[in-house]
């Protein structure tokens, strides 16, 4: 589909991928659709497009990464491009503004991939550049490249993800703040299970309720765990110390220690259920080897279509 016929179809392609919410629905099915056509076509030893070919993509870590960073580097050179990796101390302000980075950038690359800490930083990075296509691989706030990875593999699972009920449990992170994005935007339900403070924002809830809303999913917030699980299609968590919050370990772990994923909890969920976690996980807080190595973990399943949604999303971004 050429950009013509993408807008007649109503899919306008977004310039940068800073948020779940940068995506109208129609959009986020297409990326879903498209990266399930390259998963085939990878996995039959075909050549699917290169719409990368002589481009060049800039991947600027702030953080540490094995999935993000590793896919992203597969897709652009599956995709035809070349990858250049900026030093953390200089590619986000180390030496010079953000500013100044990306406006140099947005001269001599297609796009940049960042991962960092404030997701300020990220939108000052797409102002200064507006050209330049700019994918969010991370911050404090959100995490959506993980959110497309999670909504194809339910796909894959269920084949549509409208009227099924996902829980999460744990820290309102920026895991969760994507994942209800997506998987309300798509028709489901998700419940998230956190502790009193830790809960998804109060700024980011009415947002995410009314796309929801509009397109027949629901967020639901709640304290208890097994009431979150009760009948879910899947269950998901993540670590209960992200990075940058090294210092509150101690007290998360006791606050977080109702809220680990067992065979217990797994059992007040649906038959069948699935076992979700955006990895790496902590073994033995969040969840146990008993869950995560069970049938039920679809984790590496999430961990491989990493690669091909976000082959997908470069894709659409360069159209």
């Amino acid at each position: 589909m050429d950009h013509a016929d993408r807008r007649r179809a109503g899919i306008m392609t977004p310039t940068h991928f800073l948020s779940i919410s940068d995506l109208r629905r129609v959009e986020l099915e297409a990326c879903l659709r498209l990266a399930g056509e390259m998963k085939a076509a990878r996995a039959a030893g075909t050549r699917h497009v290169r719409p990368l070919e002589d481009r060049h993509v800039a991947l600027l870590f702030e953080k540490p990464s094995l999935r993000t960073r590793s896919t992203f580097q597969v897709a652009v050179h599956e995709l035809g491009g070349h990858v250049i990796e900026l030093p953390p101390e200089v590619a986000l302000g180390g030496r010079e503004p953000i500013a100044d980075v990306a406006r140099n950038l947005e001269r001599w690359v297609f796009a940049a991939i960042v991962r960092t800490f404030a997701h300020a930083r990220l939108e000052e990075f797409a102002a200064a550049a507006p050209r330049l296509r700019l994918v969010n691989a991370l911050t404090d706030a959100e995490h959506p490249c993980q959110a497309l990875a999670d909504c194809l593999t339910m796909q894959e699972r269920w084949g549509t993800l409208r009227g099924r009920t996902v829980a999460f449990v744990g820290d309102g992170n920026n895991v969760a703040r994507s994942l209800a994005q997506a998987v309300t935007m798509l028709g489901a339900t998700l419940r998230i299970a956190s502790p009193e403070g830790y809960e998804l924002q109060d700024e980011h809830r009415a947002p995410i309720a009314a796309e929801a809303d509009a397109a027949g999913g629901r967020l639901e917030l709640m304290r208890d765990p097994v009431a979150a699980v009760d009948g879910a299609d899947a269950v998901y968590t993540d670590v209960w110390t992200s990075m940058g919050q090294e210092a509150e370990d101690a007290e998360r772990r006791v606050i977080f220690a109702p809220y680990q994923v067992n065979s217990n909890l797994m059992a007040a969920a649906g038959d069948g259920a699935l076992f979700m976690h955006c990895l790496p996980a902590h073994r033995g807080d969040e969840v146990t080897d008993e869950v995560i190595d069970s049938e039920a973990s679809v984790v590496y399943d999430q961990s491989e279509n990493r690669l091909h949604t976000q082959k997908a999303l470069l894709a659409l971004l360069a159209q």
